[in-house]
Formats: C-alpha cells, structure tokens, sequence
C-alpha cells in the first residue's frame, strides 16, 4: 500500500510538472495533467499488483516505477495533444468572430 501512495505523490507531482512546464497550459486547466498522470499511474499499479509482479523476486521495480513513468508519458502526451487542439480551435473561433 506505501507503494501505491508513493505513486500518487510522484505522478501528481511529474503532472504538475507537465502543465508547468507547457506554453501552452492556458489553454487548459491546471488539474487535467496531474489529474491523467495520477490515473494512469494508479490503474497501472493495480494492474501489477493484481498480475503479481509485486512480490516477485526481480520484478518488485515493477509496481514502483513503471506506474510513474506510464503517468508521466500520459502527462506529457496528454497536454501536448490537448493544448495543440485548444490552439486550434480557438484560432479558428477567434478567426470567426473577426470575420463579422
């Protein structure tokens, strides 16, 4: 369970990260990065657990890491494509109302 909890702390945590480090993080919210990350991250660490990679002999790296990484590349992938498609369809609105 402390694994679980130390994945939620760092997924939030790199999620945050994503938004603060996105040019575009006007163009969304502050909690959809952190809010994906922590998600991901979460699912799949139950996913691990539930498949018994937790307590195998080699294999414990499993629930602690992969889960952060797969809630970090979430993030990332995540405010990449929504703030490209936020850019652009509010070019197109803004490009709209300037043709009245």
């Amino acid at each position: 369970m402390l694994s679980l909890v130390i994945v939620a702390l760092v997924t939030a945590a790199t999620g945050l990260v994503v938004w603060a480090n996105d040019r575009r993080h006007a163009k969304y919210g502050i909690a959809m990065p952190p809010g994906i990350s922590l998600a991901v991250g979460m699912l799949s660490w139950i996913i691990f657990m539930a498949a018994g990679l937790g307590y195998q002999p080699g294999l414990t790296w499993i629930p602690w890491v992969l889960p952060m990484v797969l809630g970090t590349g979430a993030a990332l992938a995540a405010a990449v494509y929504l703030g490209r498609k936020r850019t652009l369809h509010d070019t197109k609105q803004l490009t709209a109302a300037l043709r009245l």
